[in-house]
């Protein structure tokens, strides 16, 4: 008896097919194929089935009742045969019984006639008995009017000796091969009647064979010698009537399997088509008319459904207005404060640079307060000039200056500009990947301001440690990866980094000024080009953001040159070590 656990042969065989599938050896790779090929021309068919629900409705459908009729076709099939089989069955003995009645009275009758004739030799007797035999053959067929055939068969229990020997029959019929061996060793052994199905085979005409009940019994004839009579039923009309019964169950089946179908077809049809339509109003919908509504006819349910989807529609216009005026009231109060607020801004800014520069006239204290002044103003400053930048965003009013750029410029400039912080941090920038040159169509001043965000946010949070600038392109996109060793990224940080005014750490103090927008700033800025900006960290393994742009604009984005997460990631040092001890 074996176990159900797979030997070490079988589990070696196993994972060397799973390695030459997933290293794309030459058998997997037609196996793959060959799936390929089978399923191509499926997907057609596959995709209908999938989207469209009245086909899957009328098909099962269909097939249920397919399946319904099958089987009450073959219940009453086998119930009209049982009974037309029954009906014959009951009748064939019934007359088999008479005529085997009627045939031993005539050996009975003529025996006793012929028993006063002492004197008769054995070849008359014979004589006579052979020439009784066809008389009674004839006149037993006679009886029938093609009803039955009569068989008489000499009595043994060979089936070629006592068979061929004085085998008589009527209408042409093959006497040994149309009664079945089994019946005539049944009759042979016993003196009781018997029947049995088989085919009548006739001789000496092109007459086909027939189906027939035989029914046979043992006798004996006038000089007292036994022997086999067998009466044979054709079956002929019973067929025919199955035949036609089976012709009609058919033919009312496949009326009945269409029949259904078609009123599936109707009652899904009026389900779906008010579904299909409220699935189209809800695509143009999300498409921003909104102004769409279904068309409601009747009182039933799915006018009930298109009112109430009518009414969704028209509770959501009114408040996606609502939202849309307030924002609109929001982006202007946020636009024109911005606007207000520069002209007093420009005047304190000239105070405030008079006092800067007089500080060295005044006490420590006051001098102290005229720096904290100056460098309040100037994150002031900073804050509305992002505010009025994410104000054109909202609006949409920021307008793209697109033109073929070298990156590595931009990343230059970036880097020289936080050199002054990266030295009072202790952080050492690195650029990777800079000895080919990285050319776009973007607008520089943009990328510059998303570059120099992301590298100020490394050095910032870097701890000390070296940020990474890393360069590339390939195919339509080029991208910059910004990388620092520091704090990192709590898992589900790096989707909400980009959102306005959020800290990873709200008790953290900002050193450099910053006004919480940078992030948002940049990420809208990358979807102006039509790029990506993203991000991605561990906690205390640093993070990673990655800025991706086509190459030429207006060309969709397919990938990104620089994977997000770098390969000196916890997870890709611990795969690569895997990988290393599995060889």
């Amino acid at each position: 008896m074996t176990s159900g656990r797979p030997t070490p042969g079988f589990a070696r065989g196993a994972s060397r097919v799973g390695r030459l599938l997933q290293e794309g050896a030459p058998g997997g790779r037609v196996l793959r194929l060959c799936v390929r090929l089978v399923r191509r021309p499926l997907l057609p068919a596959i995709r209908l089935w999938r989207r469209n629900i009245q086909l899957r409705v009328v098909t099962v459908t269909l097939l249920m009742s397919l399946a319904v009729v099958l089987l009450l076709g073959f219940v009453v099939i086998a119930q009209v045969s049982r009974g037309l089989l029954e009906a014959k069955e009951d009748a064939a003995i019934s007359q088999a019984a008479g005529g085997f009645a009627v045939a031993q009275e005539k050996a009975n009758t003529a025996s006793v006639a012929d028993g006063a004739d002492a004197t008769a030799v054995d070849t008359k007797v014979g004589r006579d008995a052979s020439t009784w035999m066809n008389s009674l053959v004839s006149q037993l067929a006679s009886g029938g009017q093609s009803a039955f055939e009569v068989v008489a068969l000499g009595a043994g229990s060979g089936e070629k000796d006592s068979g061929v020997r004085g085998a008589r029959a009527s209408g042409d019929v093959d006497p040994t091969a149309s009664i079945p061996p089994a019946l005539r060793k049944a009759v042979n052994h016993t003196t009781g009647t018997y029947q049995s199905f088989a085919r009548i085979r006739y001789t000496g005409s092109d007459k086909p064979s027939e189906p027939a009940l035989v029914v046979g019994k043992r006798l004996t004839d006038i000089n007292g010698i036994p022997y086999d009579l067998y009466y044979l039923f054709p079956l002929t009309q019973e067929e025919e009537s199955l035949n036609l019964v089976k012709g009609t169950i058919a033919t009312a089946g496949l009326f009945v399997v269409v029949l259904f179908g078609a009123i599936a077809w109707l009652v899904v049809r009026q389900v779906v088509t008010p579904v299909r339509m409220a699935a189209g109003i809800a695509e143009r919908l999300s498409a921003g008319k909104l102004q769409e509504r279904m068309k409601v006819t009747g009182e039933d349910d799915i006018a009930r459904l298109g009112e109430a989807f009518n009414k969704m529609a028209q509770n959501l216009h009114h408040k996606i207005q609502q939202l849309e005026d307030l924002s609109r009231m929001q982006r202007r109060f946020v636009s024109d404060v911005s606007h207000e607020l520069r002209t007093p801004l420009t005047t304190v800014r000239m105070a405030a640079d008079v006092i800067h520069e007089a500080r060295v006239d005044f006490d420590p204290v006051t001098a102290r307060s005229a720096e904290l002044l100056a460098g309040q103003l100037d994150r002031f400053e900073s804050l509305l000039a992002d505010l009025l930048e994410i104000s054109r965003f909202d609006a949409g009013a920021a307008a793209l200056e697109a033109e073929p750029i070298d990156l590595r410029d931009v990343v230059r400039r970036v880097i020289d500009g936080a050199e002054p912080l990266a030295e009072r941090k202790g952080t050492r920038i690195r650029v990777l990947g800079d000895t080919q040159p990285v050319v776009a169509e973007a607008d520089a001043r943009r990328v510059e301001r998303v570059l120099r965000n992301l590298v100020v946010n490394a050095v910032e949070h870097g701890e000390g440690r070296d940020v990474v600038v890393r360069l590339a392109s390939a195919g339509g996109a080029v991208a910059v990866a910004v990388r620092d060793y520091g704090v990192g990224l709590k898992p589900g940080e790096a989707t909400r980094v980009f959102n306005r005014f959020w800290r990873a750490d709200p008790a953290r103090a900002r050193t450099t000024g910053g006004t919480g927008l940078g992030l948002s700033i940049a990420v809208e800025d990358a979807r102006l080009h039509g790029g990506w900006l993203q991000a991605w960290g561990e906690p205390g393994g640093g993070s990673q953001f990655r800025l991706t742009l086509p190459r030429t604009a207006d060309e969709p984005l397919r990938g990104s040159p620089i994977p997000l997460e770098p390969e000196d990631s916890r997870a890709n040092r611990a795969r690569a070590a895997a990988e290393r001890a599995a060889a």
